[in-house]
């Protein structure tokens, strides 16, 4: 009989991202918004394993140093009965992954790649994972692991000191739209008052004003809307190729929207392209029409607590695939022009999207 094959994870790889349900809750549960902290994944089999009763006790006595806010847990289960197991329910910092079919022990190679769940076979480890996901320690789960495991934590520097260095992949790029302009698309949003902006989720989309408020004015009109496009294809498309070797051809979503402080403008933690109506795009451009506010700066929690504030007519680019949030506003309204550039691979999984009706 052949010995099972594994999937190993090493210091430095990245951690694979995943959807999975945590016990006591029902929605699916997305790991990469997790992001911009450090995290720790135990996975201990079952809760009534004697090394997962171990190291749930360490993690319970030491249930401070999980604040949400610099550190977190997550358990994982691959034993059905911890299901209805009431001590695994959520409280903040703590949480526990109910994974009965294994997905997310075979991606960290705690259980063989194929094949059902055996107990017996899991290679059970904590992984503490860095603000951008990656794997910066591995303990096996047993009374000596579990200790060393709590110490390591007990170390770990504040995301903000561990980032702060960071090199952050992005564009600033000033001059992109003139100061009348600008003001020419502030006057189009007042002059409307704009629209409730919603958040795209798998397959709907849902209003949750903690996270994001903003309003949002389609350009619609075909002189501005030309001239719009003309701008940023002039003037950003080139250094998007520059910078990034990336050939930005097609553009969506041409938006003037505003975050007003009076509303609480904002944006929490996301990502751009992590649901299948938004898969095609590539980068976002985000041009400031203003600058008579206070707050609502682009942050990138993965990479440190840097905020970026382009200029009156100027763009910050980024790709989709990055963590970032707008910062809570505090005086004033910012302004601002939102598209998002993509290229011909691209443009054929959108149209694959609209065919499958997964664009709305």
């Amino acid at each position: 009989m052949n010995a099972p094959e594994y999937s190993t994870l090493y210091v430095g790889d990245p951690a694979p991202w995943f959807r999975a349900r945590c016990i006591g809750q029902t929605d699916l549960f997305s790991f990469d918004m997790v992001a911009g902290r450090f995290n720790v994944l135990c996975f201990y089999g079952a809760a009534s394993d004697a090394g997962a009763r171990d190291a749930l006790a360490a993690v319970q006595a030491h249930h401070r140093l999980f604040d949400s806010a610099n550190l977190a847990f997550f358990g994982v289960s691959t034993d059905a009965a911890d299901a209805a197991n009431t001590t695994l329910s959520p409280v903040p910092g703590l949480r526990h992954f109910a994974d009965a079919d294994g997905a997310v022990c075979r991606a960290y190679g705690v259980a063989p790649k194929t094949g059902a769940v055996d107990v017996s076979a899991l290679r059970r480890h904590w992984y503490v994972l860095d603000p951008r996901l990656r794997v910066v320690a591995v303990f096996p789960v047993d009374r000596d692991g579990n200790a060393a495991a709590l110490r390591f934590l007990h170390g770990l520097p504040t995301p903000s000191a561990y980032g702060a260095d960071a090199q952050i992949p992005v564009l600033m790029i000033p001059h992109v739209f003139e100061p009348d302009f600008c003001e020419r698309l502030i006057r189009l949003h007042q002059a409307s008052g704009g629209i409730d902006s919603p958040i795209l989720t798998e397959g709907t989309t849902v209003t949750d004003h903690g996270f994001k408020r903003r309003r949002d004015c389609r350009i619609t009109d075909p002189g501005l809307l030309e001239q719009t496009l003309a701008r940023i294809f002039r003037r950003v498309s080139p250094e998007i190729r520059h910078a990034f070797q990336f050939n930005a051809t097609r553009m969506e979503r041409l938006i003037v929207a505003c975050y007003d402080a009076a509303e609480k403008g904002r944006f929490g933690p996301h990502r751009d392209n992590t649901v299948a109506a938004s898969a095609h795009r590539r980068f976002a451009v985000s041009i400031n029409l203003n600058d008579d506010f206070d707050g609502g700066g682009i942050v990138f929690p993965e990479y440190g607590p840097r905020v970026f504030r382009p200029p009156t007519g100027g763009a910050l680019v980024f790709s989709c695939s990055m963590l970032h949030a707008v910062a809570p506003m505090v005086r004033g309204r910012r302004y601002a022009c939102l598209p998002f550039v993509y290229d011909e691979a691209a443009a054929k999984l959108r149209r694959t999207q609209e065919t499958e009706g997964l664009l709305f």
